[in-house]
């Protein structure tokens, strides 16, 4: 089975929790789940990898009104375009492209539910899946 979406299944490869203590949870998930760590913000943000999905611990913001608590997902996908076609004949909105110094994920939507999710074609950083790297 491959790693790299296809346009009948996108792949679930990214989750984000705002943390109150990003770098305390990157410590324990490293130690508990052999997470690794790919990347840091400034602000305190911390990105590890499993080698197959990523998962965003986003530093809370003392003065913002962003619940800790998991934040939203991202799905790794063939075709953005075709995805939001599909999303609006679906009647949700159109996807928003993201404007970030992050190179994660460059659409946000949001399901029926009000839950956000990512839409990416370039995938989520990270440590390349095993398979992946095999292949080479």
């Amino acid at each position: 089975m491959s790693d790299a979406p296809t346009p009948d299944r996108p792949k679930l490869r990214h989750l984000a929790i705002v943390a109150r203590d990003p770098e305390k949870l990157a410590e324990f998930y490293s130690e508990i789940f052999g997470m690794e760590l790919f990347h840091r913000d400034p602000d305190g943000s911390c990105f590890l990898s499993d080698g197959y999905l990523s998962l965003a611990l986003i530093k809370h913001q003392l003065d913002g009104d962003t619940p800790v608590g998991m934040n939203h997902f991202g799905f790794h996908v063939a075709d953005t375009s075709e995805t939001s076609a599909a999303l609006v004949a679906a009647g949700a909105d159109k996807p928003a492209e993201r404007f970030t110094n992050r190179p994660f994920a460059e659409y946000r939507a949001m399901d029926p539910e009000g839950n956000w999710f990512d839409l990416s074609a370039h995938g989520f950083g990270g440590p390349r899946p095993a398979a992946a790297a095999d292949e080479e």
